[in-house]
């Protein structure tokens, strides 16, 4: 069990609310739901552990309450999400119910065609011949052809619905994790919400997760088909008292073989070897997987707008993975076996000729006692996990509809207006605190910035510096005071138009398992084929010798801490080829590469802000004079006007007399703030910590 003792805030539609919780010390009927988040919620709960809930993916007990709330889920989401599911293929997917259906007579229809033939061409008539041995043996294989020609067909056509659906869940999956921002992500509940989530999308591939894509609810009535076929096939065949023996003999005969089969081992169904443009494709997979996943790379996720980047190249690799794949088919034979076994009981024919029961017919009721019997484990087996394949299914129609925290309301939504010289900065008393944490990150902030203006954040460690920089990325919300800029609040601006307006480079930027140009082509997606482009980025952060320096140049693929390659079955020259071809960095020069991406958009004529981390932490003096002289150049038009306001972090005081005012941040606050000039005089923190540091 998971105890849950954060805030449980807002962070969903106005349709999503959190039960109440009851005093009384017995235990009241659980209310009915009021939406999917809260059937999901209430499924969670342990009854005898107030305010704790099953870990993510945990199979939820059957219970009348539980019971109750399945049903609830079944009415609200599966009739929305067949239909959807439905859509995508609507002829192939009649077909395939239609098929299915037909598929789970053909047992029944067997076991009947069995019995014809040892009844009245061996013993029926009194008068063999072989032309009408022949003749129905003929028939037999013939219909057994079609048979497998249909299972074929199914197997086909179910591979192409149950693909199209998978790809579609999978997509919605990455498509709404990549829009969900860092405030929203951080709620415990939001995280476990989305696991299960998950593993619902993954469910469509068979993970062994133990639950079942909702497709397969259709597996249920072609069981229950292939039961009652059954059934009736061994009620026709029982016309006097004289069969019941036979039918209580062929059940007892029918359990062992049955019992031994539930043990018999599975074969694996993936045995050829895929190419290296297949492994290249799923390697490519993950990783796009990984950066819509990551919290390390949300703030780069969100700031430079990479969501439909990702879901673009995620949706060209695994296309490419899907159309690799050879799922086992169902079979496409010709089922001789089960009438050879049937044929073996012709040695029991003179034994037979004094009773009443028939050869065929015994073979006919230990045909159909099997199969029934292997159709009911099936069915036991899928209600089981249909029942808790709803509460997974729940999870993914709740969290579509999770709304970011930090987007504003259609009402209340304003356009961000770019203005002359940069952005304005206004900040009155702005506080916040890390969810979990007791003492507050930033306590009473207030500064204010003219358009073009040049800000130097200077201070101890954790005195609240990089928490600031991230509250003006909107990466994370603030909890009370308000932040204007250029006169609006921030809180009224989408974030992913915000973010278009502004560029920087944090302090854990992002290292991506990806080539030189990725990597800093990823700070302006729309000009990541654009050669010049890249070219010019890494100009300016005077990168260029480092690039000239390795073998592949842009094209090099870089090797970032704790990466291991993904290993594929049939792949392993590819993989070990790719693992030779990449070329780790160091700090300095992964710094380097981070002010590149920043560069690639900062230069823009519609980014207003520019934000930068610690941006030299990892460089010499001299290349920290050349990246400062780079944004002092970028930030004023050639003629030397301002046309972009300018931030930067900095534990180096030396550069923070090149900007117009500095911060002095403490214990979460700015407890000075003026010139350099201004901050010496009044030889407060801000002097005893820069003559310290020269």
């Amino acid at each position: 069990m998971r105890s849950r003792l954060g805030s449980r805030r807002a962070l969903f539609p106005a349709d999503f609310h959190l039960p109440a919780r009851s005093s009384s010390s017995s235990k009241p009927p659980r209310p009915a739901p009021d939406s999917v988040y809260d059937a999901w919620l209430k499924s969670r709960e342990m009854p005898q552990h107030k305010g704790s809930f099953l870990v993510p993916g945990a199979p939820r007990s059957l219970t009348l309450d539980n019971a109750r709330l399945a049903l609830y889920i079944s009415q609200t989401c599966i009739f929305d999400l067949f239909k959807t599911l439905w859509g995508l293929h609507p002829l192939r997917a009649t077909l395939m119910v239609t098929l299915n259906i037909v598929r789970s007579l053909f047992p029944a229809f067997r076991g009947y065609s069995q019995a014809l033939i040892i009844d009245e061409s061996l013993i029926g008539s009194g008068a063999f011949t072989w032309s009408r041995l022949l003749y129905l043996l003929s028939t037999e294989i013939l219909r057994r052809v079609v048979e497998g020609f249909l299972d074929s067909l199914l197997s086909t056509n179910e591979n192409i619905v149950l693909g199209s659906a998978r790809f579609y869940i999978e997509y919605k999956q990455m498509e709404h994790r990549v829009r969900l921002d860092g405030p929203t992500l951080a709620d415990p509940l939001v995280r476990d919400l989305l696991q299960e989530s998950d593993l619902f999308a993954r469910s469509f591939s068979g993970g062994g997760f133990g639950f079942i894509s909702p497709l397969d609810f259709i597996n249920i009535f072609s069981l229950l088909v292939e039961i009652l076929s059954h059934l009736w096939l061994i009620l026709t065949l029982t016309r006097d008292a004289s069969c019941f023996g036979v039918l209580l003999f062929s059940i007892a005969s029918a359990v062992l073989p049955f019992l031994l089969s539930r043990f018999a081992p599975s074969s694996s169904g993936y045995d050829d070897p895929i190419s290296a443009k297949e492994a290249r494709a799923a390697e490519k997979q993950e990783r796009m997987r990984n950066l819509a996943y990551s919290d390390a790379h949300r703030p780069e996720v969100s700031l430079f707008g990479l969501g439909d980047w990702i879901l673009n190249s995620w949706s060209a690799a695994r296309k490419v993975v899907l159309a690799s794949e050879q799922p086992i088919s169902r079979t496409s034979n010709v089922h001789l076996a089960d009438l050879m076994y049937a044929l073996q009981n012709l040695p029991f024919l003179l034994i037979l000729q004094t009773t009443n029961t028939t050869l065929g017919a015994i073979t006919a009721y230990r045909t159909s006692i099997q199969c029934a019997l292997f159709a009911v484990g099936n069915l036991v087996s899928t209600v089981k996990m249909a029942f808790q394949g709803l509460f997974l299914m729940s999870a993914f129609s709740a969290s579509i509809k999770l709304k970011p925290r930090m987007q504003p309301k259609h009402e209340d939504l304003a356009r961000y207006m770019s203005r002359p010289g940069g952005a304005s900065i206004d900040v009155k008393g702005l506080s916040y605190t890390y969810p979990g944490c007791a003492d507050p990150a930033l306590r009473n902030v207030t500064f204010s910035l003219q358009a073009g203006e040049t800000l130097a954040i200077v201070g101890y460690n954790g005195s609240g510096k990089s928490t600031l920089a991230k509250m003006l990325l909107r990466i994370i919300d603030f909890d009370k005071g308000t932040l204007h800029i250029n006169g609006v609040d921030v809180r009224k601006y989408s974030p992913a138009e915000y973010h278009r307006h502004i560029s920087a480079v944090f302090q854990g930027f992002s290292k991506f398992n990806a080539s030189i140009k990725e990597n800093v082509g990823l700070g302006n997606v729309d000009k990541m084929r654009y050669k010049p482009a890249i070219e010019t980025a890494v100009h300016l952060a005077e990168a260029d010798m480092l690039v000239e320096s390795l073998p592949n140049g842009l094209k090099t693929l870089l090797e970032t801490p704790g990466f291991e390659s993904i290993s594929y079955p049939g792949s392993m020259s590819y993989d070990s080829s790719s693992a030779s071809q990449r070329y780790g960095l160091s700090g300095g020069e992964w710094q380097r590469i981070a002010l590149a991406r920043a560069f690639m958009r900062a230069n823009e004529p519609e980014v207003d802000l520019l934000v930068f981390d610690e941006p030299t932490s990892s460089l010499d003096a001299h290349a920290q004079n050349q990246i400062f002289e780079t944004i002092n150049k970028i930030s004023k038009t050639p003629s030397g006007d301002r046309r972009k306001t300018v931030i930067y972090i900095t534990h180096r005081l030396s550069t923070a007399r090149r900007a117009d005012k500095v911060a002095m941040m403490d214990n979460g606050t700015i407890s000075e703030f003026g010139t350099h000039d201004e901050l010496m005089t009044k030889n407060g923190a801000y002097a005893a910590l820069y003559r310290a540091s020269i």
